[in-house]
């Protein structure tokens, strides 16, 4: 048996390149069911064509492309061959995750049923908005969306094509309504265990600037939302280094809704940070990482670049990043 002979479940490994084994098999097979051709027929090797095929996967799913299948890859995967009608959706723990949940939360949205963000986790919120929308429809209300939910689903479909979620209106309102001071702020600042230094001082001049701030420290970004919204946080940051000389500040966003607090927020990181040595380009961008999907409150991943020309500028970057977030705080939405 080769050094790339994989054996054991799938969801405990990482394939790359080269790999072999049951494992490829069904990650071929679920590349192709979800759209993405890995290339002709070698139905247990992770081949040049896989390769291509997990890229153009993640890229559409808003994750970070690698070309290597771990855990987020392989839990969007699950999620991806999830359709609505498929099972039935109900709140249970852990809660069910999936494409099916999606497009639940964002036709119920599109109807003016508030199921909240369209994050693809059934939660109180989708429990409460499908409640409303079996009681108004005169189904049978018991917050459980089987196979007579979707058929009414689908007679309304046509009603609500080219409209907006509510949800996103709704986030508009209640970041509109909430206090527009720092010192009334809860914040939560994150790093993966490689940003102690610039991480604490970011936390402490905004605690300096008044608000309550959380210093999160942990490789599992899953965890760091969870902490976030323990802490009851107003808004979440979360800094990372990469090897591109570009910045770039990330938001939630997913098909048919977006945080509009969170691209705001990531919009006015992005005009307050200096421009990276190298190139001088910076951007914004949807995409849909666990710590942006997961936590409740506006979330950005603010992506420094290299570690050299971070360290250089860490004085500048901590008070740029004060800045935008003390402006954010007095105006979380776009007039």
């Amino acid at each position: 048996m080769g050094p790339n002979r994989q054996t054991n479940e799938p969801w405990s490994m990482t394939l790359r390149t080269g790999s072999t084994g049951p494992a490829v098999k069904d990650l071929r097979d679920r590349l192709r069911r979800a759209g993405f051709d890995p290339g002709p027929d070698d139905a247990d090797c992770f081949t040049a064509g896989t390769e291509a095929a997990v890229w153009a996967f993640q890229e559409d799913r808003g994750l970070r492309p690698d070309g290597l299948v771990g855990p987020q890859t392989w839990a969007a995967l699950a999620e991806a061959g999830y359709a609505l009608g498929d099972r039935l959706l109900y709140n249970t723990t852990p809660m069910l995750r999936g494409d099916d949940v999606a497009d639940l939360q964002l036709r119920l949205g599109k109807l003016g049923f508030n199921a909240g963000r369209v994050d693809g986790i059934f939660g109180p919120n989708t429990q409460r908005a499908l409640e409303d929308f079996q009681h108004n429809a005169g189904l049978t209300t018991d917050g459980i969306c089987g196979p007579e939910t979707v058929a009414t689903l689908d007679r309304l479909r046509g009603r609500n094509h080219g409209k907006s979620s509510v949800a996103g209106v709704s986030e508009k309102e209640a970041l509109r309504e909430r206090a527009r001071l720092l010192l009334e702020m809860r914040l939560a600042v994150g790093h993966a265990g490689d940003l102690h230094s610039l991480a604490g001082s970011l936390a402490g001049g905004l605690e300096h600037g008044g608000a309550t701030v959380a210093l999160l420290s942990h490789r599992d970004w899953s965890r760091q939302a969870a902490l976030a919204n323990d802490f009851e946080a107003d808004a979440y940051l979360g800094l990372t280094l990469s090897e591109s000389p570009s910045c770039e500040v990330v938001y939630f966003a997913t098909s048919g809704f977006e945080s509009v607090g969170g691209r705001h927020l990531a919009e006015m990181v992005v005009a307050e940070l200096p421009s990276t040595p190298a190139s001088g380009r910076k951007s914004t961008r949807g995409m849909r990482l666990p710590v942006l999907r997961e936590t409740r409150a506006p979330a950005v991943v603010v992506d420094l670049g290299p570690p050299l020309a971070v360290v250089e500028r860490s004085s500048l970057i901590v008070a740029a990043i004060q800045r935008a977030v003390t402006a954010w705080a007095e105006q979380p939405v776009q007039a």
